[in-house]
């Protein structure tokens, strides 16, 4: 393999849409992944139009999206007695030019992998690998230490882009003095049911407080005989006192009894919240977790990118879809300064300070901050929401959350190609 490659630690989403964007502009990488074989693991994620825009334009098609989940119509925020509190259309619905798509985490990461296998080969990944180190060199480039189920080996390249996830042995190394993953008492159980599609058809649903809620929306199309779609949801409890459940597993399965007295009582005209996690075959664990910002993401020939970068809340569904516009950024920088520390300071420069300010914003609920204004001016219990927040109020919040995130509609309708049709760096 090549010196001059660019290395790539971890296969996740973000890796891999790096791998396909790097593919796409003519620069040879290769793709380090620690587990031992890729499998279509997780539940349900949203790709907001920002991130969708840049599958089109890595040549996925709207059938192919379509086939991994469906495109989301409405974003709504619903209160305990099952009452609007702000809704509005999401995606093509809205008037962005690329829709929003609510998809299963693992179709979709799959589809990522077999078309980079397709198009580089399968020897440009390599499970098993798992990044513990690195050692920039003397006469340029960098070299990674790996950990293979045989020991220890070493790869060289031009660059290595950390893409590790949340536990990033690349970031421990840049930041040794980072604080430990936070918690802020979350903790949500995860599923998937077949159930039938509610308001729209295809909308994403927080219902609930700000300590205790519900996330739910289909990712597949509702099946011709039946009328039930694949439909996820998120089981949410904020605990007062976080030190009280620190031994709680970072993701594992549990039964339904454990936690559905929670919810046991959340029935409505137009949905059964327990007749919908009873549904699920297995329920998943996990607290709600992020890293604080560092302040930067490069050092030299190495930078962080998707969750080793800027792991945070999923309460603004835009994780994965930030992952993939670190990807589509990074790509854009190399065709404008090459393939080069000067591409990973400018990204740097471009999205370390945002997206920090982003990480920060989610843990204060992201546009699920909305449920903290209501139960901070009426206790969660209203008749009509008009007068606890006004309509003008409920927009200006959401107008600025996108504009955070990076999917402002008309900003991002206006916007031009990250990456122009046919660019390549040139050798």
């Amino acid at each position: 393999m090549s010196e001059n490659r660019v290395i790539i630690a971890g296969g996740g989403i973000g890796g891999l849409a790096l791998a396909l964007t790097l593919h796409q502009i003519g620069v040879e990488c290769t793709v380090f992944e620690a587990v031992n074989e890729l499998k279509p693991l997780g539940v349900g994620i949203n790709l907001q139009p920002n991130a969708v825009r840049e599958l089109l334009d890595l040549g996925f098609t709207a059938e192919d999206l379509d086939g991994l989940g469906v495109s989301v119509k409405e974003w709504a925020l619903v209160g305990m007695k099952g009452q609007d509190i702000y809704s509005e259309p999401r995606g093509l619905e809205a008037g962005y030019d690329w829709p929003q798509y609510a998809v299963h985490r693992g179709a979709f990461h799959m589809s990522l992998y077999r078309r980079f296998v397709e198009l580089a080969g399968s020897d440009a990944v390599r499970p098993g690998c798992r990044a513990t180190g690195y050692a920039t060199n003397p006469e340029g480039g960098v070299t990674v230490t790996l950990q293979t189920k045989t020991g220890e080996m070493q790869e060289t390249g031009r660059l290595l882009i950390g893409a590790d996830g949340i536990h990033s042995a690349i970031r421990a190394q840049m930041h040794p003095g980072q604080p430990p993953i936070h918690w802020g008492g979350a903790v949500m159980w995860r599923g998937t049911s077949l159930a039938k599609p509610v308001r729209t058809g295809s909308s994403f649903i927080g219902l609930g407080t700000h300590k205790h809620r519900m996330v739910i929306y289909p990712i597949s199309a509702p099946d011709p005989e039946t009328g039930l779609a694949l439909t996820n949801w998120i089981a949410e409890v904020t605990y007062e006192d976080p030190s009280a459940h620190e031994t709680m597993g970072w993701f594992r399965p549990v039964g339904i009894d454990d936690f559905i007295h929670h919810f046991e009582d959340w029935t409505y005209d137009w949905l059964d919240v327990p007749a919908l996690i009873r549904g699920a075959d297995i329920a998943f664990e996990n607290p709600m977790i992020d890293r604080d910002p560092v302040p930067t993401w490069v050092d030299g020939p190495v930078a962080l990118m998707g969750d080793a970068a800027h792991a945070m809340y999923p309460t603004g569904s835009n994780g994965a879809s930030q992952a993939i516009i670190d990807a589509r950024i990074l790509g854009a920088k190399f065709l404008a300064h090459g393939v080069g520390q000067d591409a990973l300071e400018a990204y740097n420069a471009e999205l370390c300070a945002p997206v920090s300010a982003l990480i920060l914003r989610n843990r204060g609920a992201g546009p699920f901050g909305l449920l903290n204004m209501v139960n901070d001016r009426c206790g969660g219990e209203f008749n009509d929401i008009d007068n606890v927040i006004t309509e003008a109020e409920r927009s200006e919040f959401m107008a600025k959350y996108k504009a955070a995130a990076g999917f402002a509609r008309d900003t991002l309708n206006a916007a031009p190609a990250t990456i122009a049709p046919g660019a390549r760096v040139r050798t």
